[in-house]
């Protein structure tokens, strides 16, 4: 079993909505019982909440569900999961933080794995309007295949 991990601010934008759609694609691959998929935030601020209205529309508009409850990543998470995706490079700085340069490898940045935008970051849509949100929905789209390909690849 492969574990993948997203990760932003708040776990109630970016990091549910990379949950959700790689869940699709990995549900449509037939791969459910070989990947667990979950997401995490590096603040903690809305643990328990659902995503956030606005990111769950118009994630459902694109098929997608997003039916995570925001939590904060702990350590342990570093030990359990074999990809860490980080959404930027402060939560990638505070993904790292949590390890002693033990778990380094592991933690990636979202859009390394995007053909279309790879060494950027995926934005947080979060004070911004729909078209952010879309936004960041086409990012990680480009992202989770190519990350679904490198994880079907380590079978």
């Amino acid at each position: 079993m492969k574990k993948v991990l997203f990760v932003c601010l708040g776990n109630i934008c970016r990091s549910p909505a990379a949950e959700g759609i790689f869940r699709k694609f990995v549900e449509e691959e037939g791969l459910s019982d070989k990947i667990k998929i979950d997401s995490a935030g590096t603040n903690g601020l809305h643990d328990g909440e659902d995503a956030d209205p606005r990111m769950k529309k118009a994630a459902i508009e694109r098929g997608y569900q997003l039916t995570s409850k925001s939590r904060k990543i702990m350590k342990r998470d570093l030990v359990q999961f074999d990809y860490i995706l980080a959404m930027d490079s402060s939560n990638k700085e505070n993904i790292l933080s949590l390890g002693d340069g033990e778990f380094d490898d592991k933690v990636e940045l979202m859009l390394n794995y995007s053909k279309k935008h790879k060494g950027e970051e995926v934005p947080d849509p979060y004070y911004g309007g729909a078209q952010g949100f879309n936004h960041v929905i086409d990012l990680l789209e480009d992202s989770c295949k190519n990350l679904l390909n490198e994880v079907k690849a380590s079978f």
